[in-house]
């Protein structure tokens, strides 16, 4: 765990409730208000300071670690750059899990950008994908790419709403591939934004293969909700030579 910076303007325990967030993802206020032997009305204002500091992020129920969520107060460029090769192996064990004339839903995230730059060079894919950075990397003239409409949810350019779910629940894909920001302890895939977590739940009910693509960096996490089980997954591919399978399909 990095050190803290030695800041007088929180206090001793707010400073805990930071690096507590950092190491495991997220933390409830009810177990924050039990480590410290405080109410969850003294723990709650100490999350409204930290979050209005820019030290971590408030929701409801809890706070979760800035450089987690998606909300992250990195531009898009500076998340790009982050462990470029690991995002890199990712998405070519995706790509080589898609033949071409496959359909299927892409989700967002910068690893998602990336195996969408390498599955561009697939023929006749249908692409379903509620991210507008991961769409332009398609050549139209190659593919069928389909951008599901709804509500601008970050600098990301990525799309929620239930206008996409309900296009979803409609469809029947070969492929899912989805991102996360967490697996914790119990196998449970994990993600901040509810809005986002909708939009997985239904991609991979519409999927016959669901895949998820996750670096090492994300196991031993937590979130704020889950998406899914590890097993309900076809393949967990990590960008490592032991790529796990999940379940068989």
């Amino acid at each position: 765990m990095n050190q803290l910076p030695s800041l007088p303007a929180f206090t001793e325990r707010q400073s805990r409730i930071i690096a507590l967030t950092e190491s495991q993802g997220f933390v409830t206020i009810e177990r924050l208000a039990d480590e410290f032997g405080v109410s969850a009305q003294t723990v709650r204002r100490d999350i409204i300071a930290l979050a209005e500091a820019g030290r971590l992020q408030r929701f409801h129920g809890g706070a979760g670690a800035i450089g987690e969520t998606e909300t992250l107060r990195l531009d898009h460029s500076q998340k790009e750059r982050v462990a470029i090769d690991g995002k890199l192996a990712v998405a070519r064990q995706a790509c080589a899990r898609v033949p071409d004339g496959s359909s299927l839903y892409l989700d967002v995230g910068t690893t998602i950008e990336y195996t969408a730059k390498q599955l561009n060079a697939r023929s006749g894919l249908k692409v379903f994908t509620n991210s507008l950075r991961a769409a332009l990397a398609f050549d139209p003239g190659r593919h069928d790419v389909t951008v599901l409409g709804g509500r601008m949810a970050g600098k990301d350019g990525s799309l929620v709403g239930e206008e996409i779910v309900m296009m979803l629940t409609g469809l029947t894909l070969d492929f899912a591939l989805i991102a996360c920001s967490a697996i914790d302890g119990r196998d449970r895939v994990m993600d901040f934004d509810m809005s986002k977590i909708a939009v997985k739940k239904a991609a991979m009910a519409a999927a016959k293969n669901s895949l998820l693509l996750a670096t090492p960096s994300k196991f031993g996490r937590t979130a704020l909700s889950t998406v899914a089980a590890l097993d309900d997954f076809s393949h967990v591919l990590t960008g490592q030579n032991d790529e796990m399978t999940a379940r068989q399909t």
